[in-house]
C-alpha cells in the first residue's frame, strides 16, 4: 500500500468554483425552507416529507426512510438525519431541532451525539471539513470506513474516496491498515486516513499495490 501526503492537493483540495457556487445555492434553498426537525429518542426525523425531500436534493443531507437506495426526487415518507448532518445544518442556521417543546442548540445536539457516535468530536470536524469543502459527505460503515466522499452525490457519480479519522482517541494497529486497504480497494475507492489534531485536519491518501501485498 503506497501513501502520498502531496496527492492530498490533488484529490481533496476541493471542487471547481461552478459546483462550489451549486452547493451555495443549494444552502440557500435549504435555508429559506424553514425546516424543522425533531429528536425522538436517539433519532432526528423530519416528519414532512416535503422537507426531508428539501435536504436530501440540495446536498443529500439525511435519507427517507426505508428507502434502500434513494435518488435525489420526493418520497413520501419521514426523512432521518445523521448527527453530523444535523449538526453541520444547525450550527449554520439551516434547520432547527426541537424536543417535545424545547428548541435545541448546537452545544446541545453536540453533547447527545458525543454521547452515542464513538470520538464524534474528531469526526464530526472531519465531515464539517469536507462538507466546507463542498464534497457530499455519507456514512462509510458498510465499507469499514467512518465516511464515503461523493463529489456530486450517491446515484449520480462513485464515491472515490473511503475516509477514517484518526485522534489521539484512536488507536491503529497494522492489521487496520491491511483491511482497509484491502477493502477500499476492492470497492475501488482510494483509502484515505483523516488526522485530527488541536483544531487542524491532515489528509493522507492510501493506494493499495496488489503486487506488493503478495
Amino acid at each position: 500500500m503506497n501513501t502520498s501526503i502531496e496527492k492530498t492537493e490533488v484529490y481533496l483540495e476541493g471542487l471547481p468554483e461552478d459546483l462550489i457556487r451549486k452547493r451555495l445555492e443549494e444552502f440557500s434553498t435549504i435555508r429559506k425552507s424553514n425546516i424543522k426537525a425533531y429528536l425522538v429518542g436517539k433519532r432526528i426525523i423530519i416528519w414532512d416529507p416535503d422537507a426531508g425531500s428539501i435536504l436530501y436534493k440540495n446536498g443529500f443531507f439525511g435519507k427517507p426512510l426505508g428507502i434502500r437506495k434513494p435518488k435525489p426526487v420526493k418520497y413520501d415518507v419521514p426523512y432521518e438525519l445523521s448527527f453530523y448532518d444535523a449538526l453541520y445544518l444547525l450550527e449554520r442556521g439551516a434547520i432547527k431541532i426541537r424536543q417535545n417543546d424545547k428548541e435545541l442548540t448546537p452545544e446541545n445536539i453536540y453533547r447527545i451525539a458525543s454521547e452515542i457516535v464513538d470520538d464524534f468530536e474528531a469526526k464530526y470536524r472531519v465531515y464539517a471539513d469536507l462538507r466546507d469543502r463542498g464534497f457530499i459527505v455519507r456514512t462509510g460503515l458498510k465499507y469499514g470506513a467512518d465516511f464515503v466522499v461523493y463529489v456530486y452525490g450517491p446515484g449520480i457519480d462513485h464515491s472515490p474516496f473511503a475516509v477514517s479519522v484518526f485522534s489521539p482517541n484512536t488507536k491503529l494497529r497494522g492489521q487496520d491498515f491491511l483491511r482497509a486497504g484491502r477493502l477500499s480497494w476492492s470497492v475501488r475507492k482510494l483509502w484515505v486516513l483523516a488526522c485530527v489534531y488541536d483544531n487542524s485536519v491532515r489528509y493522507l491518501v492510501f493506494e493499495w499495490n496488489k503486487e506488493l501485498s503478495t
